[in-house]
């Protein structure tokens, strides 16, 4: 009978294996709304509760800016400039935080924001790391360490898919404009194709190492030039794996929902003509759901459900005093169009889109306790800015 348990044992594994596969695929197959994690440490249980209290049901965690148990320069990898093998201590830190995710009932999305030969900006003295889109050798470590993760996360239970590479630039410094049209993109790719700047293909590539390891976990991809809504346009077609989302960005026009627009005396105005791509554009809620149709009419031309579109980030500077308008002009166009989403971002050291906040800015003690180290209690809750999100969120609990 020695055999027959042998057999029973094998058809109980294939089971719930297609169960797994079956639940991870459903998660993914009606509209999932979170926000993006991409604190300096790891966070907390009370962290992931709040989140999960407001009614996300999913996060989109970064470990790139945590600092290594070993003092190595890059969190889990050792070193982005040569990779050789997994952190185990990091990699410790990081299965506990995904059991905290897990504990408040959310699903995980794990995203770098690096990659061997593509150090994250921030972390790189403020100059982009284009290595591996330019030297031979860090695609294939690249490869190697995402396959390293899979195989040493493949069955936690938080995890709901495996985001390969933050916001990737590879066409930034070949020549290509961002924002540029459908036929400058493929005429570039005409060009890149086959090459270390071909991003659909370091995609197939790295899903291939992946899938040694992993059969059934989802990997969502972001489109090129930073994510860009529009830059699937040169895609010949989506890739041949099965299980991908493809993920894309949102906060255009940029120049007035970021940074720049902080520095400004007399801050761009939404709706209003602002700079955008080689000139200026007007935007309102007619034009923000145009762009957004982009990366779904490259779907629709490819045959892709809806479903495996995600809107992985989006926001303003919750100070930008059009801010609410504009996060409620592009909810109602995701959610009109039943896209996944997750706002950019929750509770983050940087508290330029902590919309909990709201639109003031903070009070000198508060920077004052930060520079020695402290804690301050900042006063969060519902607010003008908050309210596209928190209503929403509320909705699916």
């Amino acid at each position: 009978m020695r055999w027959l348990r042998g057999v029973l044992l094998i058809l109980a594994m294939a089971c719930a294996g297609q169960a797994r596969a079956a639940d991870l695929i459903s998660f993914w197959q009606r509209p999932q709304h979170g926000s993006n994690c991409f604190n300096e440490s790891p966070p907390d249980a009370a962290y992931f509760k709040a989140l999960r209290d407001y009614g996300a049901t999913w996060v989109r965690l970064t470990f790139s800016k945590w600092k290594s148990a070993s003092g190595a320069r890059d969190f889990l990898y050792g070193s982005l400039d040569d990779y050789r093998a997994l952190n185990p201590d990091d990699l410790t830190v990081l299965r506990a935080t995904l059991d905290r995710a897990h504990a408040a009932g959310l699903k995980v999305v794990l995203v770098p924001l690096g990659l061997p030969g593509a150090r994250w900006v921030q972390l790189n003295g403020d100059q982009d790391d284009d290595r591996l889109w330019s030297q031979p050798g860090f695609a294939a470590q690249a490869a190697a360490s995402w396959r390293d993760l899979a195989e040493a996360l493949k069955d936690h239970p938080a995890i709901a898919a495996y985001n390969l590479l933050n916001e990737p630039i590879p066409e930034k410094h070949d020549g290509l404009p961002e924002h540029a049209s459908d036929a400058d993109q493929a005429r570039w790719y005409a060009k890149a194709r086959g090459g270390l700047r071909d991003l659909p293909r370091f995609y197939e590539a790295v899903i291939q190492r992946v899938r040694e390891v992993d059969a059934l976990t989802p990997v969502m991809v972001d489109a090129g030039y930073y994510a860009a809504a529009d830059a699937f346009g040169y895609w010949p077609r989506p890739l041949s794996d099965e299980r991908v989302l493809y993920g894309y960005h949102m906060y255009e026009p940029w120049m007035a929902t970021s940074a720049p627009d902080k520095l400004r005396k007399r801050p761009l105005r939404y709706p209003g003509t602002v700079p955008f791509a080689s000139g200026e554009q007007r935007w309102d809620a007619e034009a923000v759901a145009r762009y957004l149709q982009k990366p779904l009419d490259w779907a629709a031309q490819h045959k892709l459900p809806t479903w495996r579109m995600v809107a992985a980030e989006f926001g303003c500077l919750r100070t930008w005093p059009d801010c609410a308008r504009y996060m409620e002009d592009v909810l109602t166009a995701l959610d009109a169009r039943q896209q996944h989403w997750a706002f950019y971002s929750f509770r983050e050291h940087w508290d330029g889109m902590d919309y909990e906040l709201g639109s003031g800015r903070l009070p000198q003690a508060y920077w004052q306790a930060r520079e020695a180290g402290r804690d301050y209690p900042l006063e969060r809750g519902p607010n003008p800015v908050f309210e596209p999100i928190r209503k929403r969120l509320a909705a699916t609990r």
